[in-house]
């Protein structure tokens, strides 16, 4: 299973990620809405402006102080150590 930080700690499985947006559409605040609504909305900002949101397959929301792209950069990093380990385990 791979996690990736979302900021201040906070960890979220690789697998069950859908989406990472920006939080400033209406439709992504009608989502946030929704979410707060249902139970389904996770709030690990500590108290910080929300800057991406990201969707689980489990319809969880998730909002986090962290720019959507760094979140982004931090899933690519994870798959291209994860690609280097592949490689490794081939060469033995």
């Amino acid at each position: 299973m791979k996690l990736i930080n979302i900021g201040f700690g906070n960890m979220v499985s690789a697998n069950r990620l859908v989406a990472i947006v920006s939080p400033e559409s209406a439709p992504i605040k009608r989502i946030i809405q929704d979410a707060k609504e249902r139970g389904t909305l996770i709030d690990a900002t500590y108290g910080r402006r929300t800057r991406a949101v990201i969707i689980m397959d489990s319809e969880h929301v998730i909002l986090s102080a962290v720019q959507p792209e760094t979140v982004a950069n931090r899933l690519n990093d994870k798959d291209d150590d994860l690609e280097d380990e592949e490689l490794d385990e081939d060469d033995e």
